[in-house]
Parts: C-alpha cells; structure tokens; sequence
C-alpha cells in the first residue's frame, strides 16, 4: 500500500494554499498528498473564557469524521489551540492514531503586531506540518535547533528551523515509514 498523508482542513482554508503545502510534504515525505473534504467546526467550539479551542475537542471531531485509512492525518486549522500541559501549541501530533494537528493562528505575522506575509505564513505552516508529521511517524524531539524536529517555544524558534529533517532525524523517519 501506497503511503499518504490526507489533509483535512477545518472550516474554510485557501485552496491553492494547501495544494502547494502538498507538493511540498509530498516532496519531504515522498508520500502521496490529498486533501479531504472540510471539516466544519463551529465557533461555539471554542473555550469562551480563553478563547481558544482545547486540542481535543477537535482531535475527536476529526477522527470521529475521518476514519483510520492506514495513513496520515493532518488537520489544518485556524483555531488558537491549547491542550492542559501548555497555554497554547502551534500543533500536537498522536502518533498512535497517526494524526497531526497544526494551527495557523499564532503562526501569522499579524499576531505578533507585523504585516501580513503570505510567504512567511506559509513556511511556518510548513515547517510545523513537518514537525508533527514526524510526530505522528514516532520520532521525538531534536537537539539541533535548526532540525525541523526542534521543539519550538517561540516563533523565533520556528523562524530559525528548516522545513526538513537533519541528517539522523531524516534516517529515523525513512526507518519508521
């Protein structure tokens, strides 16, 4: 069987954004790439107190939506996600159920008081996708900072990663794929 990775936006996503996410994570993974149909979650999903939605409030909507085909998910959103362990995350991963989750929201220059840059967005987004993909694929965090695997507290630390693994994280993944 083929590996794939099937993206699955939440809510609306541009279109041509995530076909050039998918020529890339097809490229890097050299797995197929296809995007689901859109998950529709509400805004009464979010936490009104925080203002943010708890990471596994949409975890169980996607898998409840998109059931295990043996590949990968990965779920794109805007939401500002949090889980109990951290006030925010850019993404999380479940490597059992072998989905990844990545948010756009602190990823925005806009957040951080700056123009918008669609061509920054769009590295983030992809070096998180990367980051929790490899997740889902069972490998832990790097300590080369410019690992895509490189646990990022800040979005310094986002800017600063490649959007591909090193050396030994990349032999890592090809081992467990």
């Amino acid at each position: 069987m083929e590996a794939q990775i099937r993206i699955v936006p939440v809510n609306a996503i541009d279109p041509a954004f995530l076909s050039r996410l998918g020529l890339c994570l097809e490229e890097r993974f050299l797995y197929s790439v296809s995007v689901e149909r859109p998950l529709a979650v509400p805004r009464g999903a979010v936490n009104s107190t925080r203002g943010q939605m708890f990471l596994s409030t949409l975890t169980s909507k996607i898998l409840r939506d998109y059931p295990d085909d043996h590949g990968l998910l990965l779920a794109l959103t805007e939401f500002d996600l949090y889980k109990t362990s951290h006030r925010f995350i850019f993404g999380d991963a479940d490597e059992q159920r072998r989905l990844a989750v990545v948010s756009f929201h602190r990823l925005r220059s806009e957040f951080y008081g700056e123009n918008a840059d669609e061509n920054v967005l769009f590295q983030r987004v992809l070096k998180e996708c990367v980051h929790e993909l490899g997740h889902a694929l069972g490998l832990k965090h790097c300590y080369n900072a410019r690992c895509a695997m490189y646990f990022s507290n800040s979005i310094f630390e986002t800017d600063n990663k490649m959007s591909h693994f090193c050396e030994i994280c990349d032999r890592r993944s090809r081992a467990r794929s």
